[in-house]
């Protein structure tokens, strides 16, 4: 009877652990990887899966593929190129030999890869699968994340949309702002040369007026 109510209350306390692995938030920030690779540049896979909590020890395995391109209701045609295990990043044997290097943190909460040099060949979707034990007295659960990021190599770098639509809207402000100074530069010299033509009809008048009508102004009448 001993016996079972301490298998009962270790399995309780398991899924206690469990229940706090899951719901405990990661400190670091989940960063979804580039997809954009230019030939013959060297291109960073990211893959980041956190840490629940930092004071529970666990065993992180991680295991990259890769698939030429992956459909719906298909098996997909998976190639393993990488594997770190037990501190040890490993290449596997095929077409990516030699060309992969470990991108990753010591926390291995960041398990990214590199291609040192991409090629046209590298397009296709990759898997990173990562797997982590943790490691109790008396329980060892474990928890798989895995994650896909499809890779599209290009001769030459994407362009910019942001910056694009912003240099697009500074000449559009630019030409804008030009127009409005010219509308004011007209309009100040309409109202300019119309206080001039004024002025000059006032002084014209005045000079059209009879010099007697100018020096003798009309006497007031008297009763």
């Amino acid at each position: 009877m001993v016996t079972q109510t301490r298998v009962h209350l270790q399995t309780l306390v398991g899924l206690l652990l469990i229940f706090v692995v899951h719901l405990s938030r990661p400190v670091c920030v989940d960063v979804p990887s580039e997809t954009d690779a230019v030939l013959g540049e060297p291109m960073k896979l990211t893959c980041i899966s956190c840490l629940k909590r930092d004071e529970i020890k666990a065993k992180t395995l991680v295991d990259w593929y890769y698939m030429p391109k992956k459909e719906k209701d298909i098996p997909p045609d998976k190639t393993h190129i990488f594997k770190y295990d037990v501190d040890n990043p490993v290449e596997s044997d095929g077409p990516f030999k030699g060309r992969l290097t470990w991108d990753g943190s010591k926390d291995l909460q960041d398990v990214s890869i590199q291609i040192k040099s991409a090629t046209y060949n590298d397009s296709g979707v990759y898997e990173c699968h990562v797997l982590r034990k943790f490691e109790f007295d008396f329980f060892t659960p474990s928890v798989s994340v895995t994650k896909h990021i499809k890779l599209k190599v290009q001769a030459k770098a994407p362009g910019d949309v942001a910056a694009l639509y912003s240099e697009i809207m500074m000449y559009v402000l630019l030409v804008c702002l030009t127009f409005w100074l010219l509308v004011e530069m007209i309009y100040c010299y309409r109202k300019i040369s119309k206080s001039d033509e004024q002025a000059q009809d006032t002084a014209t008048n005045y000079l059209a007026i009879p010099s007697e009508q100018k020096d003798n102004p009309a006497t007031p009448v008297t009763e």
